[in-house]
């Protein structure tokens, strides 16, 4: 009787930790969402930008400005911006949230990025100021 008591606890160790298993290789595949990444590169220069940002796909095609509504001037001109205001805030996590700026961008203003590149880039932080109230640069921007 003794016995078959430690067949059964053992099973029931092993249907337990299988299924412990199971369900976290399951709550890994979900965070990541193809509608919620955008892959921004350029092949020609060899770099690649992926962001994943909850909603950001679905904002750039409803609320954002068509491509070809900017000049490529003007996002590099605020992209520099940007990109310089978000740097000095990674760099000072006792002032900003470590969580929302989390890694510095190297974006050199001396580089042609082409407007695709551009055009994502400053669509984010766009929509970053937005989402998280934020101000990058002297207010934040409206849609």
């Amino acid at each position: 009787m003794k016995s078959i008591f430690y067949y059964i606890l053992i099973f029931c160790a092993l249907a337990a930790c299988n299924t412990t298993k199971n369900k976290s290789v399951t709550e890994e595949k979900q965070p990541v969402t193809v509608n919620d990444t955008i892959k921004i590169n350029n092949e020609e220069l060899e770099y690649e930008v992926i962001t994943i940002e909850s909603g950001f796909s679905n904002w750039l095609a409803s609320q954002a400005k068509p491509e070809g509504f900017y000049s490529q001037h003007y996002l590099e001109s605020k992209n520099v911006l940007y990109v310089n205001e978000w740097n000095a805030r990674v760099l000072n996590p006792n002032k900003y949230d470590p969580n929302l700026y989390e890694m510095q961008i190297n974006y050199n203003r001396n580089v042609d990025y082409g407007y695709d590149v551009n055009y994502k880039l400053y669509n984010y932080f766009i929509y970053f100021q937005l989402k998280y109230k934020q101000q990058l640069s002297g207010f934040i921007p409206q849609n």
